[in-house]
C-alpha cells in the first residue's frame, strides 16, 4: 500500500481528520469544527466552502489498496458483497452502493437535526440532488424534485416520475399527477428502461471498491436477498425502491396514535450528515461517498474512470462538489480500459475545475447556486405545500408547480404522499422551538404559523393526536395575563395576520427582473406553473434571481387588543383540541348524542330546599372530602378514556388550559365591574377544574393552587354581587348568556364529569345572606386547599390574601347580622324582653367578628383586626341598647345588663387601640376607635345620669361613676387635632363639661351639711360651666346650647345669691350674673344670623322656607330660651335696682353706683315694655335684646370708668 506515488498527497484542511475520524456520533449530536472551516483557492477565484460533520456512521477510515496494473475488474473479488468487520453494519452502502436515495431522505435528516430546520439552514437535501441542481445549465438530463418549505428552510427530494407512475399503474395513486403530466408535459409518456451499459458500469464500480479495501477480516456471506437485490439486472431494483414510497396514509395504526412514530420509514439513511456552507448558503447535506485515508492520506475520494472516455464538465463538477461537501482535499483516479486497471492519478480538489476537457468556473457554480436558491425561496412561499421543480430532458425551461394546489382540485386532497411527512415536520419544528427554554417570544409568530399549517394539512379524523397537540401548543403561545411593557417593547409584534405572508405579499412581483419567469409573454408557457425559468442559461448570470423575499425573517403574530380577545383565541384552540381528543375515543357510541348548539340543562335545586347556609355546609364537607380523595388519586371518567393514554394526557392539559383562560376572563370582567359575566366565567373555570379533578390520577400542587385562586376570585365576585344588588337584573342576564364556543367546551367536559362539584359556589342567588355565605365558603375552601401539600408556606402571598378576604367577608357577614338585629330592635314594640331571634343574630354576628379577628391577627394585620374589634364593640353597644328598660321614663333605670355590655364594648375598643399600638400605624382608624370609645363612655355616663339606678346604688356612688365615665370620655375625645371630626369632638367635650357642671350644680342644690364638699362642688360646677362656654363659643352651629349653659350659670349665681346675707356680696354676685348675661350676646348674634339666612333664602331660591330652614336652628327652643332669658334678665335687673336703691339710702352717694342704677332702671323699663308687646317678631325681640345687652355692657363700663 505504501507506494512512493502516494507520498505527494497533501494533508486535508485543518480539522478534517478529526471530524472524519469519528466512528459513530449519537444521532442529532452536533460536532463543532475545530477550526473555522476551509477556504479553497480555485483558479485564482476564491469560493468559500466550509463543511462540518454533524453525524457519521462510517467506521474508522482505512487506506485504500492500490490495485496492480492489469487487474481485471470484471472478475468479482473474494470479498464482494460481503460485510467486513472494519466496514461495520453500514455494509455496502458506504462503498458506493448506488441504491437510490429515498424520496423522503431530506425529512429523515430534518427529523434528526430539528434544531437546524426553520432557522439556520437554507436547504436540507441529499448531496446528489444538490449536485443535480447545480449542473442544470450544463446538463440536458431531466430534473424532477419535490420542494417543501419549513420556516426559512427548503427541503429538496428527488421526485422520480417514472417510479411514481409505475406505482400509479399498480395502485391508482397519483393518477391526478400522471394525467397532469401527460396533458402538459409528455403526452406519450412511457417508462424508460436503463441500458445494459448502466448496469455494467455499476457492477464494475462496486467490484473496484471491494478490491480497494484491505480484506483482512473474515468475510461473511451477505444474505441472499441482498445479493439478489444487488445483482439483479433490471426491474427488481426498481420494485424494491418503489417500496420506499408510502401510499397516502398507508401507515401503521401506531402512527396516528403517536406523533413520534410518524417518522417511521423516514429514516436518515446517509452515512454522514454534513452542515455545508457554500458562500452564504447553509445546507444540511446527506452523503454516502466512500472516503479513504490512513497513513499520509488522511482523506481522499476514490474514482474509477474509463480511459477511453475523457472527463467531461458534468463529471468534473460532480467530483469537485463531492469533495467540497465532504471536505476531502484530494481525489485518487483509477483509469481502466474495458475493466483492466491501467494507472492511478492524484488530483487536488482545487485543481479539478481546471482539468482538461472539464474546465468550469467555480464562480459560475456559486452564481447558479445563489440563483436557484433565490428562485425557490421567492416562489415556494406557502408552508406545507409540495412544490415540484421540473425540467424535461433536453429542455432549457425549468418549471415550478404547486402540487398541493393541483391535488386540492382533485377529489381527495390527501392523495399527496408528502402531506403527512411535511405535517409531522412542521409539528416537530414547532415543538422544538417551543421546548427551548431560552426561546425568545419573537419566534412565537413562526411557531404559530408552523402549527396552523400543520393542522391545515392533516385530516382531522385520521390524525386526532397531532391536531389536538398542535392546538394545545397554539393555545400555549398566548400569554393569558397581559405581558409587561418592557417585554413587549423588546420584541414588538407585527400586524395582526394569520399567516406569515399575506395574500398580497405572495402575489407581489419579486424584483424588476421578474419578467424572466412571468407566465404571460410566451404562448408555450404553462399557466399551471407557479414560476418558470425560460432558459437555464439565465442561472449563470450573477444575481439574476436575487430574491427580495427572505423566507419569513419575522413572522406575524396576531396582536390581541385586550385580555378577552386573547383568552377567546386560546379557548378556540382548546376547543379544537378537545374535539380531536373526543373524536378519537372509541366509546363515543355509548354516550347520549348531544347537540353542541343547545345548552346543557343543569339541575338547579330550589333555594328553599337547599336550606341556605346550612345546605352550603354539607356541600362544603362533600367538596373537602373529594379534595382529600384526590390526594389519593381516584379516577372517574365517564367517556371511558384509559388513564395514561394520549387522549387522557392531552385532555387534561386542554381542560387545565381552558380553566386558566376562563379564570383570566373572569378576572378581567371583575375589573370592569361586570359581575354577572365574571361569575359565568369563573363557573366555567371551576367546571373545567372539576372535570380535571375527575380525570386526574395525581393532583399537582400547582393545580391545587389554581383551584384556590379560582375559589378566591369566585368569593370576590359573590361579595361584589351582594354589594351591588340594585343592578341584579343586568348581572343575571350576563350570567345566563352563553356563547356557542362555551357550550361546545362544556359539552366536551360533560363527557367526563357532571361538572357539578362547584355548583354551590357559582349559583347566582337573589338572597343577600346567601351570597355573603357563599362568598365566605369560597374563601374557606380556598384556605382549606392551601392546607394540602404545605401550599400555604410555598405561596405566602396568596395565603395572606385569602386570610384577608376571609377576615373581610366575616366582617361583612357580622355587620349584616348586626344590622338585622338593630332593625329588629327598632321594630320591637314596648315589650321588655329581648327576642330569641335578636339573640341568635347577636351570636352569629359575634361569631363572625371573632373568626375575622382571628384571621387578621394570624397574618399580623393590626389595622383590620382593630376595625373588627371596633365593630364587635358596636355590637356590644347594640346589645346594651336592647336591654334598656322599656317602661315609662320615670320608672326607667340604667340596668346591670346595660352596664355589662357597655363595659364589654369598652374592652373591645381598648383592645383595638392596643392592636394598633400608636396613632402612626393608621391615624384614621386610631381616631375612629378613640371616638367610638369616647362615645361609649359618654353614652354610659349620660344614661347613668339621666336614668340613675337609685334602687341599686347610692346617689354619691352614681355621681362618682358618672364623673369617672365623663372624664374618660373626655380623655378619648381629641379637641385639639384639626380634622373633619374636630367640631364633633368640641361639641362632645362642651356637652360633657355642661353635664358635669349641671350635675355638680344639682348636688349643690340638694346637698346639706358638709361645707367642704359643697365648696368643692361649687368650684367644680363653676370650672365645668366656664369650660363648656369656651368650647361652645368655638362652634358656630350651637348657639342654643351656649345660651342654655349661660342661663344655667345665671341660675347657679342666683342660687348662690340666696345663701348670701350681705348686700355687698349679693351685689357682687348680681353683677357677675349680669356680666354672664352680657356675654350671651355672641349666642344671640349667631341665632340672628341664622334667622336672617333663613329669611333670605326663599327670596333668592324661590323655594318653600321649610325646605331650606337650617337644620341646626329649632325655633321653639329659641323662643323658649328667649322667654327664660328675658324673665331672668328682668329679675336680675329688678334685684339690682332694689339693692342699689337700698344701699344708696343707707350710705353716702356713690357716682359709680348711680350710673349703674340709672342704666339698669332704663334697661329694665325698656325690657318691661318689650315683653308686654306680644306682637313683636322673633327677630325684633332679638334685635331689642342685643341693643339692651349693648347698653348694659356700656353702662357697666361707664360706671367702672367713673
Amino acid at each position: 500500500m505504501g507506494d512512493s506515488k502516494e507520498a505527494g498527497a497533501e494533508a486535508p484542511p485543518i480539522g478534517a481528520t478529526a471530524r472524519e475520524g469519528l466512528s459513530l456520533l449519537s444521532q442529532g449530536e452536533t460536532e463543532e469544527p475545530s477550526a473555522q472551516g476551509s477556504a479553497l483557492f480555485l483558479g485564482g477565484n476564491e469560493v468559500k466552502s466550509r463543511a462540518v460533520v454533524k453525524y457519521s456512521s462510517a467506521p474508522p477510515r482505512t487506506a485504500f489498496a492500490r490495485l496492480e496494473e492489469k487487474t481485471d475488474l470484471k472478475l468479482p473479488p473474494a470479498n464482494w458483497l460481503r460485510e467486513s468487520a472494519k466496514l461495520g453494519p453500514a455494509g455496502t452502502t458506504i462503498l458506493g452502493n448506488s441504491k437510490k436515495s429515498k424520496p423522503f431522505s431530506s425529512f429523515g435528516m430534518a427529523y434528526d437535526f430539528i434544531d437546524s430546520v426553520g432557522n439556520d439552514v437554507d436547504v436540507v437535501s441529499d448531496s446528489e440532488n444538490i449536485k443535480k441542481l447545480l449542473k442544470i445549465p450544463y446538463s440536458k438530463s431531466h430534473v424532477s424534485m419535490a420542494v417543501h418549505r419549513i420556516g426559512r428552510t427548503l427541503l429538496l427530494d428527488e421526485l422520480d416520475i417514472q417510479e411514481l407512475f409505475m406505482r400509479s399503474s399498480q395502485t391508482g395513486d397519483w393518477t391526478w399527477l400522471k394525467e397532469f403530466y401527460q396533458r402538459l408535459i409528455d403526452q406519450k409518456w412511457q417508462r424508460k428502461k436503463k441500458s445494459k451499459e448502466h448496469w455494467y458500469q455499476k457492477a464494475i464500480l462496486s467490484k473496484f471498491l471491494y478490491y480497494s479495501i484491505n480484506g483482512d477480516g473474515a468475510a461473511q456471506p451477505v444474505p441472499s436477498a441482498a445479493e439478489q437485490q444487488e445483482s439483479s439486472s433490471s426491474d427488481q431494483t426498481n420494485d424494491s425502491d418503489g417500496a420506499s414510497w408510502p401510499a397516502p396514509f398507508e401507515m401503521p395504526s401506531s402512527v396516528s396514535e403517536d406523533p413520534s412514530a410518524s417518522s417511521q420509514g423516514l429514516k436518515n439513511d446517509f452515512v454522514r450528515n454534513i452542515l455545508w456552507t457554500f458562500e452564504d448558503i447553509h445546507m444540511l447535506v446527506g452523503s454516502n461517498m466512500p472516503i479513504f485515508g490512513g497513513g499520509r492520506y488522511p482523506a481522499v475520494s476514490l474514482r474509477l474512470r474509463d480511459n477511453n472516455k475523457p472527463i467531461n464538465v458534468l463529471t468534473g463538477i460532480d467530483y469537485w462538489l463531492d469533495n467540497l461537501i465532504c471536505n476531502v482535499p484530494e481525489l485518487v483516479m483509477c483509469f481502466h480500459v474495458n475493466g483492466i486497471v491501467q494507472k492511478y492519478e492524484m488530483i487536488k480538489t482545487e485543481e479539478i475545475p481546471n482539468l482538461e476537457n472539464s474546465n468550469f468556473s467555480t464562480k459560475v457554480i456559486k452564481d447558479i447556486a445563489q440563483n436557484i436558491l433565490s428562485f425557490l425561496k421567492s416562489n415556494c412561499t406557502k408552508e406545507g405545500h409540495t412544490y415540484w421543480l421540473f425540467k424535461a430532458s433536453g429542455s432549457d425551461i425549468v418549471k415550478l408547480y404547486d402540487l398541493t394546489t393541483l391535488c386540492e382540485e382533485t377529489e381527495d386532497k390527501y392523495q399527496n404522499p408528502f402531506t403527512m411527512p411535511v405535517a409531522i415536520l412542521l409539528y416537530k419544528v414547532a415543538c422544538n422551538m417551543m421546548m427551548k427554554k431560552n426561546q425568545n417570544k419573537k419566534h412565537y409568530g413562526t411557531v404559530r404559523t408552523l402549527l396552523l399549517n400543520c393542522v391545515k394539512l392533516l385530516d382531522k379524523s385520521r390524525h386526532p393526536q397531532i391536531i389536538a397537540s398542535a392546538n394545545y401548543m397554539l393555545s400555549e403561545l398566548f400569554q393569558l395575563v397581559e405581558p409587561k411593557k418592557e417585554e413587549s417593547s423588546e420584541s414588538p409584534l407585527n400586524e395582526n395576520s394569520d399567516e406569515s405572508y399575506s395574500e398580497e405579499e405572495e402575489e407581489m412581483p419579486d424584483s424588476d427582473e421578474n419578467g424572466s419567469y412571468s407566465t404571460s409573454s410566451d404562448p408555450s408557457d404553462d399557466n399551471k406553473a407557479v414560476a418558470i425559468i425560460k432558459s437555464v442559461g439565465e442561472l449563470s448570470v450573477p444575481e439574476k434571481y436575487k430574491s427580495i423575499h427572505q423566507i419569513r425573517p419575522s413572522c406575524a403574530f396576531p396582536v390581541c387588543h385586550d385580555t378577552e380577545e386573547r383568552c377567546r383565541l386560546v379557548l378556540s384552540y382548546v376547543l379544537e383540541g378537545l374535539k380531536s381528543v373526543d373524536s378519537s375515543i372509541k366509546k363515543e357510541s355509548d354516550l347520549p348524542a348531544a347537540d353542541p348548539n343547545t345548552p346543557i340543562p343543569l339541575k338547579y335545586e330550589d333555594e328553599s330546599t337547599r336550606g341556605g347556609p346550612e345546605g352550603l355546609e354539607k356541600q362544603m364537607a362533600l367538596f373537602l372530602d373529594k379534595m382529600g380523595s384526590l390526594q389519593k388519586g381516584n379516577y372517574s371518567s365517564q367517556s371511558g378514556m384509559i388513564p395514561g393514554s394520549w387522549q387522557h394526557k392531552m385532555k387534561l392539559q386542554l381542560i387545565l388550559k381552558s380553566s386558566k383562560a376562563y379564570y383570566v376572563l373572569s378576572d378581567a370582567a371583575m375589573s370592569l365591574q361586570k359581575y354577572g359575566r365574571a361569575l359565568r366565567y369563573i363557573k366555567l373555570a371551576l367546571q373545567s377544574h372539576d372535570t380535571y379533578c375527575c380525570l386526574c390520577t395525581n393532583m399537582l400542587s400547582e393545580v391545587l393552587l389554581f383551584l384556590s385562586q379560582y375559589l378566591t376570585l369566585c368569593g370576590d365576585i359573590q361579595l361584589m354581587l351582594a354589594q351591588n344588588a340594585n343592578n341584579r337584573a343586568a348581572h343575571l342576564e350576563e350570567f345566563n348568556y352563553q356563547t356557542k364556543e362555551d357550550q361546545e367546551i362544556l359539552h366536551s367536559l360533560h363527557r367526563e364529569s357532571s361538572c357539578q362539584g362547584f355548583a354551590w359556589a357559582t349559583d347566582l342567588s337573589t338572597d343577600l345572606e346567601s351570597q355573603l355565605s357563599v362568598s365566605c365558603k369560597c374563601y374557606e375552601a380556598a384556605n382549606e386547599i392551601l392546607q394540602f401539600n404545605d401550599l400555604k408556606s410555598q405561596n405566602p402571598e396568596h395565603y395572606v390574601q385569602v386570610l384577608k378576604r376571609m377576615g373581610n367577608i366575616r366582617n361583612e357577614i357580622g355587620v349584616f347580622y348586626m344590622n338585622q338585629a338593630a332593625a329588629l330592635q327598632s321594630e320591637r314594640a314596648v315589650s321588655k324582653s329581648v327576642s330569641t331571634a335578636e339573640q341568635q343574630l347577636w351570636k352569629k354576628s359575634f361569631s363572625c367578628f371573632e373568626k375575622g379577628i382571628h384571621n387578621f391577627e394570624s397574618i399580623d394585620d393590626a389595622t383590620n383586626a382593630a376595625l373588627l374589634l371596633c365593630n364587635t364593640g358596636r355590637l356590644m353597644r347594640i346589645c346594651a341598647q336592647a336591654h334598656c328598660g322599656a317602661a315609662e321614663d320615670f320608672k326607667r333605670e340604667f340596668s346591670p345588663e346595660e352596664g355589662l355590655y357597655y363595659n364589654k364594648a369598652v374592652d373591645y375598643y381598648l383592645k383595638a387601640l392596643r392592636s394598633l399600638g400608636t396613632r402612626d400605624i393608621h391615624p384614621a382608624v386610631w381616631d375612629s376607635v378613640n371616638w367610638e370609645l369616647s362615645t361609649t363612655y359618654f353614652t354610659m355616663a349620660t344614661l347613668q345620669q339621666d336614668y340613675a339606678p337609685l334602687s341599686r346604688k347610692a346617689q354619691e356612688q352614681i355621681e362618682k361613676e358618672v364623673s369617672e365615665a365623663m372624664m374618660k370620655s373626655l380623655k378619648y375625645c381629641d379637641v385639639d387635632s384639626v380634622s373633619a371630626r374636630q367640631p364633633l369632638c368640641q361639641y362632645r367635650a362642651a356637652t360633657i363639661h355642661h353635664r358635669l357642671a349641671s350635675m355638680y350644680h344639682s348636688c349643690l342644690r340638694n346637698q346639706v351639711g358638709d361645707e367642704h364638699l359643697r365648696k368643692q362642688h361649687r368650684m367644680l360646677a363653676d370650672l365645668h360651666y366656664s369650660k363648656a362656654v369656651k368650647l361652645f363659643q368655638l362652634l358656630k352651629d350651637a348657639p342654643c346650647e351656649l345660651l342654655r349653659v349661660q342661663l344655667e350659670r345665671v341660675a347657679f349665681a342666683e342660687f348662690q345669691m340666696t345663701s348670701q346675707n350681705s348686700n355687698v356680696g349679693k351685689l357682687k354676685t348680681l353683677s357677675g350674673a349680669l356680666d354672664i348675661m352680657v356675654r350671651t350676646k355672641h349666642a344671640f348674634q349667631l341665632i340672628r344670623k341664622e334667622l336672617l339666612e333663613e329669611f333670605d333664602q326663599p327670596k333668592s331660591e324661590e323655594t318653600p322656607p321649610a325646605a331650606e330652614s337650617p337644620p341646626g336652628l329649632n325655633r321653639e327652643e329659641v323662643l323658649k330660651l328667649l322667654s327664660i332669658f328675658e324673665s331672668r334678665l328682668s329679675f336680675l335687673l329688678l334685684q339690682s335696682v332694689k339693692l342699689l336703691s337700698s344701699t344708696k339710702k343707707k350710705t353716702s352717694s356713690n357716682l359709680e353706683e348711680d350710673v349703674v342704677l340709672k342704666t339698669n332702671k332704663q334697661i329694665y323699663s325698656q325690657l318691661l315694655r318689650a315683653t308686654a308687646n306680644k306682637n313683636a317678631s322673633l327677630l325684633e325681640r332679638l334685635d331689642l335684646l342685643l341693643h339692651l345687652l349693648e347698653q348694659l355692657a356700656h353702662g357697666a363700663a361707664g360706671g367702672a370708668v367713673q
